[in-house]
């Protein structure tokens, strides 16, 4: 059996799940990348070879015949070989009483007077235990197999994160890679699929969701109750509660109020969420909303509907807006207002200053008005260029002031038979229908790589018109939604 560095990268990804490791292992069929992950994985590639580039001469053990990989590495480490470019270590190691092949390739190994550091690339901004455990578990199965293979520890580890800085991360001689990959080597060798709670962030983009999130939707699994975090479905499952049906048969508010699940190194009640849990629960059982009184809606006669669109950070030299989309609905019906970044130096102060123009005039025609989001991202982003271009003229804090979000007014209005709160659930509840056949979130960073990317101005044009089309809808959504809403609650009172 051979188990690779890039095992450790299969268990965690975004979300730790024994299940993906194990499927990717044993070589079940799984969903092509799509074009966002492609777009990762060409930066990724980018971002190393532009830093392997900008360190002189080095001797890439990638150009030799696999076979010969292990035992040119080992040559290049003896020689002293000043860069060594994606080297490829191997050892044989003691698991469980069973003898297994540890294989790892660290992007680059720089020799320094006594020995070698190993070096791994990455687009991520932040390689700690919180964030991006992976990263310094495969760092240090690399300095492990460094020191198997030359009876030598690593001068230290490091990883290029995404915005070029190098952080170093302390060898621990071999004590968190022997427990991974026991871990690892423990998950694989199961008879069978272990059990990994499934969840909505968690599995919408797996490869592997039609065989374990459309499965656990088809049974009911409790898993999928909105509430149920991966501890608890762990708790639940562990004491006999499997599906839906049998948390409302097992528990009441009470009851799972006082279920103890662990949190960080000791553990917690479930307390107050406890109610939003068996309320969902009954919605999904009795496919029925639940109504659970008025909210306090603006009563004024028109709102703005504010969207923006952006790039994390790892996609780009800093996190981005690259459209602010807003449009005036109600008594009035305004045209679409798109403050777009141009793609230049310069865009992303560009694309702040028309949003700020857009919304002074807004605010010139209109007065205070309320401006309608879903969910936190433009509150946040909102402070994010308040303090990174300023607001000379208080018109970004006016805009602050006025935000409504319709999320959480939604959440306290009525509970839905769905599984996720996310815009695109509830418009289709709420009787939206887009045009665009492709569409979302990622989808939208993907297509905007695309465009900086490419030198055709015709396919650029067209990629940002698609964009702008999906952002506009977007508003439309949060309107359907808004008046959805609305006239539910005041049918029901």
């Amino acid at each position: 059996m051979k188990l690779t560095v890039h095992n450790i990268y299969d268990y965690y990804s975004s979300t730790p799940c024994e299940k993906r490791l194990y499927y990717r292992f044993k070589g079940e069929k799984e969903a092509p990348l799509s074009p966002f992950e492609e777009v990762i994985i060409r930066l990724g590639e980018k971002h190393e070879k532009n830093h392997i580039n900008s360190l002189g001469e080095f001797f890439d053990v990638s150009s030799i015949l696999s076979d010969q990989q292990a035992s040119s590495t080992l040559e290049l480490i003896q020689k002293h070989t000043p860069i060594i470019y994606q080297g490829l270590l191997s050892t044989k190691s003691k698991i469980s009483d069973a003898e297994i092949d540890i294989v790892g390739i660290p992007d680059i190994m720089i020799y320094e007077e006594s020995g070698y550091i190993l070096r791994d690339c990455k687009l991520a901004r932040h390689a700690d235990e919180k964030r991006h455990p992976e990263i310094i578990l495969q760092l240090q199965v690399y300095g492990y197999l460094y020191e198997m293979t030359t009876g030598q520890k690593p001068v230290r580890l490091e990883v290029v994160l995404g915005d070029s800085t190098i952080s170093q991360i302390q060898y621990d001689d071999g004590y968190s890679a022997k427990d991974i990959l026991k871990q690892v080597f423990e998950i694989v060798t199961l008879p069978e699929a272990p059990y990994s709670p499934v969840g909505w962030t968690k599995c919408q983009d797996c490869h592997f969701k039609t065989i374990c999130w459309d499965i656990a939707v088809k049974n009911k699994d409790a898993a999928i109750i909105y509430g149920v975090e991966q501890n608890l479905a762990r708790v639940l499952r562990g004491s006999g509660t499997i599906t839906v049906e049998d948390l409302l048969a097992n528990y009441d508010e009470n009851s799972l109020a006082e279920l103890r699940i662990p949190h960080g190194k000791s553990e917690r009640k479930v307390g107050k969420k406890a109610s939003g849990i068996i309320r969902h629960a009954k919605a999904l059982q009795e496919g029925q909303r639940i109504i659970l009184g008025n909210i306090a809606l603006p009563d004024v006669p028109n709102f703005i509907m504010f969207d923006i669109e952006g790039l994390p950070p790892y996609l780009d030299e800093m996190e981005k807006i690259y459209l602010w989309g807003l449009q005036l609905y109600g008594e009035k019906h305004g045209t679409y207002m798109p403050a777009l970044a141009p793609i230049e130096p310069n865009g992303d102060k560009i694309g702040w200053d028309r949003f700020l123009a857009n919304c002074k005039k807004i605010f010139d025609e209109n007065g205070d008005i309320p401006f309608i989001h879903w969910h936190h991202y433009e509150k946040t982003k909102l402070k994010l260029y308040i303090d990174r271009y300023g607001d000379p003229d208080a018109i970004a804090q006016r805009v602050l002031d006025n935000l409504v979000d319709l999320l959480p007014l939604t959440k306290k209005s009525m509970v839905l038979p769905e599984l996720s709160y996310s815009l695109k659930v509830v418009e289709r509840v709420a009787g939206f229908q887009r045009t665009q056949d492709e569409y979302g979130g990622t989808w939208a960073m993907a297509k905007y790589i695309e465009a900086v990317e490419t030198e055709d101005t015709n396919i650029q044009d067209k990629i940002i018109n698609d964009i702008m089309k999906y952002n506009e809808e977007d508003l439309a959504a949060m309107w359907a939604v808004f008046e959805w809403l609305k006239e539910t609650i005041q049918k029901n009172n």
